[in-house]
């Protein structure tokens, strides 16, 4: 194993380590950036508009695989800081049994519930059976969502960032790839890009797999790794839950505001679907330093070096905050040009609405910036449960704020776009104080 962060330059060793995730996750977030961009451009608004709704969806749905492995991998983090191989093998076989069933449940529950899903959305007429076509094919993917998480984060965790790049390189291009085919050559229609998106996510789920269990004999689950012990399966329980109910809760609130844009209609539903997708795209590089940060802290914390634990916090402050900034300013400068990039532009209203989008949330991500690091700071410090306060106080102030002032006729659905920034910096402002105070007990500041 290698990728140790207990030693060495703290700004350098942690920039090398994020970078492959930051390109990991951008390739990532092409699957549904792919379908949405080739259907809003050959298919229509309507289409845009059920493939935009769905990848909300699917991104609640993904947050709580994604965050039952980042909790896991807090765990595989510290024990590797620990250099307590034993307890490392025992918590990657508690965390793939207990992960492996709740995904198992949750795809059943995906299949049978999808007209209540539907309906929770608010999703019009006109809107639902393209809607349904594409959620059939897409929650057969969700196994395979569950196979490259876990095994990524657990290579993530014991400092390999590079493999879970390679695999969704591929997988990325792949999907680019069959959506063209299945789409414009096959006129598959919204399935057909469901079915590229699918048939990629299980390349790269299946294919890093298969590399963990050949190069890394040491992570494998064989009979000797049973019985597992009780404590082990409740430490990977409080991490694995805590923090999947912080990712939940995160885009659970991000759903219900999604019912509420549905019911403006297509149009704007068309808009929220592109422009979020920019958004996403725009600030998913600073959401992966704060994993990759994560991942510092946890190794030096179980390490026990509470100075490179302050050393790296300063540096990651900062570099996220001069990030954010540059993207903000690109963001508001070239929103109308993003958004011609999944809208044809005959569709003024669409666009109209997607800048006003990107010109209100676009300008703070520094908010989001700051919030992706409190994260995982308190995921690593041993502190999942502050994640879950950060995120009842951002989402809930989004969700309030957004049904109370798009209900007031003057401000519509404006008021919605001005919730977001609004709930991350409250949310940035318990954090912050929350660490200095904890942090003066702990002698860490």
């Amino acid at each position: 194993m290698k990728g140790n962060l207990t030693e060495g330059p703290v700004m350098g060793s942690m920039l090398r380590f994020a970078l492959p995730m930051i390109l990991g996750n951008l390739l990532q977030q092409c699957y549904n950036i792919a379908d949405t961009l080739i259907v809003g451009q050959f298919l229509g608004a309507n289409a845009l508009a059920a493939v935009g709704s769905a990848f909300t969806l699917m991104t609640f749905l993904t947050s709580i695989l994604l965050g039952l492995c980042m909790g896991s991998g807090a765990v595989f983090s510290i024990r590797f800081g620990q250099k307590d191989e034993a307890g490392l093998k025992e918590g990657i076989c508690a965390s793939f049994v207990l992960i492996a069933a709740l995904t198992f449940l949750l795809n059943l529950f995906s299949f049978l519930c999808i007209n209540g899903i539907l309906a929770f959305l608010r999703v019009p007429d006109s809107v639902w059976a393209l809607m349904k076509e594409y959620l059939l094919v897409i929650f057969a993917g969700i196994f395979a969502t569950f196979l490259y998480n876990y095994f990524a984060c657990l290579l993530r965790a014991v400092g390999n960032s590079v493999i879970p790049l390679i695999f969704l390189a591929v997988s990325a291009l792949l999907n680019i790839a069959l959506d063209l085919w299945f789409v414009l050559g096959l006129k598959r229609g919204v399935g057909g890009a469901a079915e590229a998106t699918v048939i990629s996510q299980y390349v790269s789920g299946i294919g890093i797999a298969l590399y963990t269990w050949i190069r890394f004999p040491a992570f494998r689950i064989s009979r000797k790794s049973f019985p597992i012990r009780w404590a082990c399966v409740k430490e990977i329980a409080g991490f694995s839950v805590l923090t999947c109910i912080q990712q939940s809760i995160m885009n659970l609130g991000i759903l219900m505001v999604q019912g509420l844009v549905n019911s403006f209609g297509p149009a704007v539903m068309a808009a929220f679907a592109a422009a979020v997708k920019i958004d996403a795209f725009a600030y998913m590089p600073v959401q992966d330093f704060g994993n990759a940060f994560s991942t510092f802290i946890a190794q030096n914390y179980g390490a026990k070096k509470p100075e490179r634990i302050r050393a790296g916090l300063k540096g990651a402050v900062l570099v996220s905050l001069l990030f954010c900034i540059a993207v903000s300013a690109a963001v508001w400068i070239f929103a109308r040009p993003l958004m011609l990039l999944f809208v044809n532009p005959e569709e003024t209203l669409i666009i109209q609405e997607g800048i006003r989008y990107l010109h209100i949330e676009g300008a703070f991500y520094c908010g989001i910036g700051c919030l992706f690091l409190l994260y995982g700071l308190f995921r690593a410090l041993e502190k999942p449960e502050m994640s879950v306060i950060l995120t009842i106080i951002s989402l809930g102030t989004r969700v309030a704020l957004a049904y109370l002032l798009s209900s007031i006729p003057s401000i519509g659905v404006v008021g919605i776009w001005w919730s977001v920034p609004i709930g991350w910096f409250l949310a940035d402002a318990a954090g912050f104080i929350c660490y200095f105070v904890s942090s003066r007990r702990r002698k860490l500041s």
